[in-house]
């Protein structure tokens, strides 16, 4: 009598089971089984895909776009990289890399501190004092020494010059010869009145090249020039140009300039080295004569550029070279008054 009961409660469970197979699925399994059947149509996969593509195209844009967008600061760092790195120490107890901003003691080693840069007066004055203490020559000559910034835009730079100076003080006992070419007969008289050393046209060519005629400066008036192609590998930078003031028609201008002038050049393509003075000399023409230099070396700055003279060192024959500010020499640049005064 009991195992018929429990036989009939397992075919009941069976039965149950059975039953609820047949039945319609659970929500979330259906909509899986549709999916499903759905992405066996070709007319879907092919949309799929043309959505994936349109996708995948979108983000590798935006990856082009913000690599384009890193290259202009990658140039930004590599240029800030190359620029010399400039160290503001003036809220600095002492200054980077150094010992201290002055030393306690006269003896030091130089490295250990910043460099001294004097003013022009002051540096004068201390070269006077090295003759003193020295017992050296006091018509020992000084000296100049000038850095130049000859870069341009695009890898250009200014072209080596050389100049003539009317010196306000000059240091020189003797004048200068000075040649004239010229073949007009009222001009050679003028030449020759104002202190020309030798006055002659075409004929001087020869006795130049064989060197039984030479002088200090070379003039020409623009006439001759053609005629005196012969001379330039001879005088080389002697030779009269026009932009060194040589070549022209005002003989008198031209020979006070020369027979008294100073001549300096550019030397390793940015130094301009010269002597300028006596030390013997009062410091007050000493000076008047360094302006004078410094004024003439930045006339040969283009225009709209910046600061000419990087460095600028002064010195005597047996003295130590020091450095000065060339700015407290030079005059100061006229400021421009409004447009409504």
């Amino acid at each position: 009598m009991s195992e018929a009961p429990a036989q009939q409660r397992w075919s009941d469970l069976h039965r149950s089971q059975t039953n609820r197979t047949e039945e319609s699925p659970r929500p979330d399994v259906r909509r899986c089984q549709v999916e499903f059947t759905n992405s066996l149509n070709p007319n879907i996969i092919s949309l799929n895909v043309m959505i994936y593509i349109f996708n995948i195209s979108l983000i590798v844009s935006s990856v082009r776009a913000q690599k384009k967008d890193k290259k202009p600061d990658a140039e930004k760092e590599e240029k800030k990289k190359k620029e010399k790195r400039v160290i503001d120490d003036t809220n600095r107890h002492k200054p980077f890399g150094k010992t201290a901003w002055a030393p306690v003691d006269d003896v030091y080693v130089l490295r250990h501190y910043p460099r001294t840069i004097l003013d022009a007066a002051d540096a004068v004055d201390m070269l006077k004092n090295f003759q003193a203490l020295d017992f050296t020559d006091r018509e020992q000559p000084v000296y100049v020494d000038l850095k130049l910034d000859m870069k341009l835009e695009k890898k250009k730079k200014v072209d080596l010059f050389v100049s003539t100076v009317h010196l306000p003080h000059p240091f020189k006992t003797g004048l200068n010869k000075v040649l004239v070419f010229t073949e007009d007969a009222d001009q050679v008289k003028v030449a020759q009145e104002n202190g020309a050393f030798v006055v002659g046209g075409a004929e001087l060519i020869q006795p130049i090249l064989d060197d039984e005629i030479s002088a200090d400066f070379y003039v020409a008036v623009p006439e001759i020039l053609p005629k005196l192609t012969a001379l330039k590998n001879k005088l080389r930078k002697k030779f009269p140009k026009s932009k060194r003031g040589s070549v022209g028609v005002n003989l008198p201008k031209m020979l006070n300039l020369f027979r008294s002038g100073h001549e300096y050049l550019v030397e390793d393509e940015r130094y301009v080295r010269t002597q300028f003075a006596t030390l013997d000399m009062p410091k007050d023409q000493i000076l008047s004569n360094l302006q004078t230099v410094l004024i003439d070396v930045c006339s040969h700055r283009p225009a709209n550029m910046g600061p000419f003279i990087e460095r600028a060192i002064v010195s005597s024959q047996t003295s130590e070279a020091l450095w000065f500010r060339s700015e407290g020499v030079l005059p100061k640049p006229a400021e421009k008054k409004d447009e409504d005064e």
